[in-house]
């Protein structure tokens, strides 16, 4: 399927002009819109010189049958169609568009396959994602197949060598359920059974194989456990929840990431498992890609910990502060949130999209344009009709409205 005559029209979607130091694009009825500064074509609109900047929101394509978005670890764009088609663009680093070659897309292009899947459970963020995107990508089709391509210079395509893939090869399994990963370093995947698997780089512990050696592990090495829920992978932490509620991490302590109550000096990092507290109702884990966690509650509460840089814990406080135990956020409506390297973003129950942290000097968090500074308590972004917020490391954020 190509990208189709777009029939729907923009009709008060948007309320006030923004833009980014990076490339945005959010979803609305189908559609798909950008805005910001597009470095290597981020914005999909056919344009890949340094400089694109947009202030108000421009459709990608014509198509108005997106129907999910993608979390990514590098500059790209990602989304599937309801003919079950993926579409990438952005730089092409190691082959990360599957397109089998390192060229750069300004505009959308389908990776091979039609039988992509979307993310089956509206109400969670990217911890129950069916596919992880950048310069290394995993991908699940409906069969229970996964798939990967880009940059393998930690085993991260489980194909038992170093070698870099620009088309999608077959890693091993037919029951994959859910898939996340880090910036190159490590992969992670839930398989219906609820049995939780890592591969690639093991320093840190991030492999939950009970060592920190820096041994590369190209096959999946298995985690304790069946009855993982979700995961959710950073730079440095891993974090998980299982089926009874109970939230948990592993990896380095940096910032006190892991929640433990515990500084980096006190508890340099953990290579097994441990629970963080706070009770067994923890719906969503967010690894943030920096020294920093989050989590939301089925009560609808968000809890966040770790570094609080650029005011990124969202408590209103100086931004050299840690805090490394679950300290709520205020609000009791969070219906899920991402982090992204310098921000935070959330959805309330409301339809509501709001984001912290740092707002650089052309409105990165999407309040308006030219706001420079630190928000370090959530600023409302215009809009009650959000759905979905998906972004990547250099906060290119995408999200979805109904």
């Amino acid at each position: 399927m190509g990208l189709k005559q777009n029939t729907w029209k923009l009709n008060q979607w948007y309320d006030q002009n923004v833009a980014g130091n990076a490339g945005y694009a959010a979803f609305a009825k189908g559609g798909m819109w950008s805005w910001g500064d597009s470095y290597r074509g981020e914005l999909g609109q056919n344009n890949s010189q340094p400089g694109g900047k947009r202030s108000s929101p421009i459709q990608i394509g014509s198509d108005t049958d997106w129907v999910d978005i993608a979390n990514t670890t590098n500059n790209q764009g990602a989304a599937i169609n309801t003919d079950g088609e993926l579409w990438m663009w952005g730089i092409n680093g190691g082959g990360g568009l599957g397109q089998n070659d390192t060229t750069a897309r300004s505009s959308p292009v389908q990776v091979p396959g039609t039988t992509w899947a979307s993310k089956s459970d509206e109400e969670f963020g990217s911890d129950r994602s069916k596919f992880h995107l950048g310069g290394n990508s995993l991908a699940i089709k409906t069969d229970g197949t996964m798939w990967g391509w880009g940059y393998n210079q930690n085993g991260n395509l489980v194909q038992n060598s170093q070698i870099n893939y620009s088309s999608p090869v077959q890693i091993p399994g037919t029951t994959w359920k859910y898939v996340s990963g880090n910036e190159g370093q490590n992969q992670g995947a839930i398989k219906t059974d609820g049995t939780l698997w890592m591969w690639g780089a093991g320093n840190g512990g991030r492999l939950a194989n009970n060592t920190d050696s820096p041994t590369k592990y190209s096959s999946p090495v298995q985690v304790p456990g069946t009855t993982w829920r979700s995961i959710s992978m950073a730079n440095v932490s891993v974090h998980a929840t299982k089926t009874d509620g109970t939230l948990w991490c592993w990896g380095t302590n940096a910032g006190g990431c892991l929640g433990q109550n515990q500084a980096y000096a006190q508890l340099n990092g953990a290579s097994s498992p441990i629970q963080i507290g706070g009770g067994t109702d923890w719906k969503q884990a967010i690894a943030g890609p920096g020294d920093w966690s989050a989590a939301v509650k089925t009560d609808g509460t968000l809890w966040i910990w770790g570094r609080n840089e650029n005011g990124l814990l969202g408590l209103n406080q100086a931004h050299d502060i840690h805090i490394s135990s679950p300290t709520q956020v205020p609000g009791t409506t969070w219906k899920n949130a991402e982090c992204f390297s310098i921000g935070m973003f959330g959805t309330k129950t409301d339809g509501t999209l709001w984001s912290w942290g740092y707002n650089g000097p052309s409105g990165v968090l999407g309040k308006a344009f030219a706001l420079p500074g630190h928000r370090s308590s959530p600023v409302q972004i215009p809009g009650t009709t959000w759905k979905r917020v998906a972004g990547t490391k250099y906060a290119f954020v995408y999200a979805t409205k109904s």
